[in-house]
């Protein structure tokens, strides 16, 4: 999969010029062939997966399951759609932000409106640079105006720590008898458990009701006949229903041994996970999201509140001025998905208008599709090319391949709301 590979052909800028596109493109190292198992990190379930056969790859710095035994990735994808399938997320960066200015100061990094959510609910939210680019996507969940559970990309961690503390220490510094406390929860385990028979499994383990925990809502639950106390939070990476659910390092492994153990879930690993996140139309970041790319231009304007959209609305967000006028006037590139017809895109195929001559985008990610049996895509064209429908071509193997701009998801959501 493409997302598994060294990566050097990505997203790129697009900007109007007397000589038509100019393309920067951006190196992208989510794996390298270079790296040695002794320099990357390993998550507490590296062992069980060893133990269950997993075929370990390089992924953001980390050694993580691509499959398991002789299952294959499109076998792996069918079994999350048709009954659940159990992922190792453990790489993710969890946080805590607690103290009694929390809220305001997570609201001074990203756009959304933290100050709506009601006690246990989440959102998608982004950090945002100076400029308005997405330094990371994440999901914020708050639990309390002074308690947020916040999970961010594994890729980005270095990035992440580094914008956060920064920002933490001058917040902190303004702010004398109100100061944020921030933890990183290292070694805590994270398992994503998706499908339609996620919340069969997983309702089987706890006594807490399940079903008052809607997507996008979360809970502490005991599992289990220990009765491990975790935080489970319904949604996930695949379209489908599902939790994911933040493990205590000591019981990491115990718990996932009691969930793999259930006949209806399997195993699944980084391949399947690509394909799956592709046709519910979800962002990888560092293929399709980037500092250079506003949340307008990443069609996430959802995510930014309409009431911190006022340009007197307090406790500004960063690069508010690009991103007000974007929603105004329209950005210059839109993320769009595509159908190609013949053969698969990959990541750094360019895209042309209908006459394939323009130069209009280019592709960030592409498969092809084992529920849909279509080459699927995603990526970047100019404002005014993204409208559903329109009719493109695709330069795979230096031959032009006709394409259409598609809705995202590809494939129907399934959340349980």
């Amino acid at each position: 999969m493409l997302v598994l590979r060294s990566s050097r052909a990505a997203l790129r800028t697009l900007e109007p010029s007397s000589g038509g596109i100019v393309g920067r493109v951006l190196l992208r190292g989510l794996s390298t062939s270079a790296a040695r198992s002794e320099e990357l990190k390993k998550t507490p379930l590296y062992d069980f997966h060893v133990q269950h056969k997993a075929k370990m790859v390089p992924f953001a710095g980390w050694s993580m399951p691509l499959s398991y035994g002789e299952v294959g990735q499109i076998t792996a994808h069918n079994h999350v759609r048709n009954s659940a399938g159990l992922f190792d997320v453990s790489h993710m960066l969890q946080h805590r932000f607690t103290g009694p200015s929390s809220q305001s100061f997570l609201e001074s990094l990203s756009p959304s409106s933290l100050h709506a959510l009601t006690p246990f609910s989440s959102t998608l939210s982004v950090l945002l640079n100076e400029s308005g680019g997405i330094i990371d996507d994440t999901i914020i969940t708050k639990h309390s105006d002074n308690d947020f559970y916040v999970v961010t990309n594994a890729g980005r961690s270095e990035e992440d720590k580094a914008h956060i503390g920064s920002k933490l220490a001058e917040w902190n510094e303004k702010h004398p008898g109100k100061e944020v406390k921030w933890e990183t929860m290292d070694g805590w385990g994270l398992l994503a458990l998706q499908g339609p028979k996620a919340a069969e499994v997983l309702q089987g383990l706890t006594e807490t009701d399940l079903s008052a925990v809607k997507f996008g809502q979360s809970a502490f639950a005991e599992i289990g006949q220990g009765k491990v106390t975790c935080h489970v939070a319904r949604g996930g990476y695949t379209g489908e229903d599902g939790f994911e659910v933040s493990i205590p390092p000591e019981h990491a492994v115990e718990l996932t041994e009691l969930l793999s153990g259930h006949p209806d879930v399997q195993l699944i690993g980084l391949g399947a996970r690509d394909s799956l996140r592709l046709e519910a139309g979800m962002c990888l970041y560092g293929h399709d999201l980037d500092e250079s790319v506003s949340p307008v231009e990443a069609a996430l304007t959802w995510v930014i509140g309409k009431d911190r959209r006022a340009p007197d609305a307090p406790n500004p967000f960063p690069g508010k001025s690009r991103i007000l006028e974007e929603i105004a006037n329209g950005p210059k590139r839109r993320r769009v998905g595509f159908e190609i017809i013949g053969v698969p895109a990959r990541e750094g195929c360019k895209v042309f208008a209908a006459d394939g001559k323009t130069e209009i985008g280019v592709i960030t990610s592409g498969i092809p599709s084992p529920t849909l049996g279509t080459n699927i895509a995603m990526g970047y064209v100019l404002n005014g090319q993204h409208k559903k429908g329109t009719k493109v071509q695709v330069e795979v193997r230096r031959k032009l391949r006709e394409a259409v701009v598609k809705p995202m998801p590809f494939v129907p959501t399934k959340y349980y709301k």
